[in-house]
């Protein structure tokens, strides 16, 4: 069966290819082969300026040719990589002959043993994966996100001033403001990202056991760790780990999955938040033509946006979650598990901003019934109770607590008259009167 979106497995390449489509150039296995190049081209050429003895004929004239064999990189060369590797059935050594076989055209023939000189295939492996999720992040994640984080505010702007009921608990509360509880999603997503920000990519170098073992053997009087560092830092603008074993021990990058899986966290509590209000009407939703709610309800229009986040952020952060628990433990110097495991970074990726999108796309159909909150403030005067108790506590009434709860606590529905009538039975003078029974639903909503 032929590779279409009507035949993938997974989702992500299937129903939302489309909405994924960017994140190809980052985590597909042309994307990891391209790094590979990426880095042992750039590891070679680092050499050359070192430089090595026997490189120092190299020409620096040489090097824009060597850059292009990644820069140009395409589906054909990809292709060739993996015929090589059904050979060597290994996937860096199949990089490793594939730049060898370029270096022959270039006319380096001499030079290509020095490709992948004294490397282990995690050097390549643990400096590209990190390159390729720093640059996807910026690239991809950070405009979803930052375009997601800026309807939230936009929203929050537009709605500052509609005074809504509160609920704790699930029951009638203090007002407040719908503008106000969309912005504490806002400062949420803010401060996450501001610690998403402080984390650095961290990239391993350094041989079969991160010690520098062979470059030191062949030349001794080279300072490795030094040329590693700026390699990683100055080369890759990755940070360089070490000590290290034979892998990068990954703290950062589970950090990294940590904090992402913390924003996703928030934009689902979002959604739960905006499901629950327009399952209380205080929105409509913009209707589409020809879309159908409901194969056998006609009249719904559901929050189907929002259910769609919820659920794609859920499968994201269940990923991340298996990442960030599993990539740090590796038995002794190395095994193979994270091999496998990071081959799927992308997936969350992709669950993400499938997420982000939808929420976006939910959040851009809401229509607000203003007269839906109108119409909860006016049903729930109770909730003025806690502002009269604390005026009359600045007045040093007595027990005023108790008084309000005798009048609030009982089956009897409290309106606007019933509220007026119990201030006109307290011992406190017409100009506290007054200022109680200014008090509404719709304005006790604090700052």
């Amino acid at each position: 069966m032929a590779l279409t979106a009507l035949s993938a497995i997974s989702p992500i390449d299937g129903r939302y290819r489309s909405k994924v489509e960017a994140l190809g150039n980052y985590f597909s296995e042309e994307a990891l082969i391209k790094y590979r190049v990426l880095v042992e081209i750039e590891y070679f050429i680092a050499l050359c300026e070192l430089p090595l003895p026997q490189l120092e004929s190299v020409s620096t004239t040489v090097f824009d040719d060597l850059r292009a064999i990644y820069k140009n990189f395409t589906p054909v060369d990809a292709a060739a990589i993996k015929e090589i590797e059904k050979v060597t059935n290994h996937d860096v050594k199949a990089v490793e002959y594939f730049i060898k076989e370029q270096f022959d055209a270039l006319g380096l023939s001499d030079h290509k043993e020095f490709i992948h000189f004294g490397l282990t295939s995690q050097d390549i492996n643990n400096t590209a994966i990190p390159l390729s999720i720093k640059e996807a992040m910026n690239d991809v994640y950070v405009p979803e996100y930052n375009t997601l984080l800026n309807k939230i505010e936009e929203l929050a702007e537009e709605w500052k001033d509609v005074p809504m009921l509160a609920r704790t608990h699930g029951q009638p509360a203090s007002p407040t403001r719908l503008g106000k509880e969309i912005d504490v999603f806002a400062a949420r997503l803010k401060e996450q990202f501001n610690l998403l920000n402080d984390l650095p990519s961290a990239a391993k170098f350094g041989g079969a056991t991160g010690n520098f073992n062979a470059h030191k053997v062949a030349y001794p009087n080279i300072d490795w760790k030094a040329f590693g560092t700026s390699f990683v830092q100055e080369k890759l603008g990755l940070q360089h780990s070490f000590p290290t074993t034979q892998i990068e021990h990954y703290d950062h990058m589970a950090a990294l999955f940590d904090a992402l899986k913390r924003i996703n966290t928030i934009i689902i509590d979002l959604d739960r938040d905006i499901w629950t209000y327009v399952s209380m009407d205080y929105f409509k939703q913009k209707i589409k033509k020809g879309e159908v709610g409901s194969s056998a309800m006609p009249h719904k229009v559901n929050p189907i946006d929002f259910e769609n986040s919820e659920g794609n952020l859920g499968i994201a952060n269940a990923i991340f979650e298996h990442l960030a628990a599993k990539l740090p433990i590796s038995r002794m110097q190395r095994d193979l598990t994270d091999s496998t495991v990071l081959r799927n970074a992308g997936v969350p990726f992709g669950h993400t901003i499938i997420g982000f999108k939808s929420t976006l796309k939910g959040l851009g159909k809401l229509l607000l019934n203003v007269s839906k909150f109108e119409q909860d403030l006016e049903n729930n005067w109770a909730v003025v109770a806690e502002a009269i108790q604390t005026i009359l506590r600045r007045e040093g009434y007595p027990n005023p607590y108790e008084a309000l709860k005798g009048l609030t606590r009982t089956n009897e529905a409290i309106t606007k008259a019933s509220i007026s009538d119990f201030i006109d039975t307290l011992e406190v003078s017409d100009i506290i009167k007054a200022e109680l029974k200014a008090i509404s639903p719709s304005n006790y909503t604090g700052i």
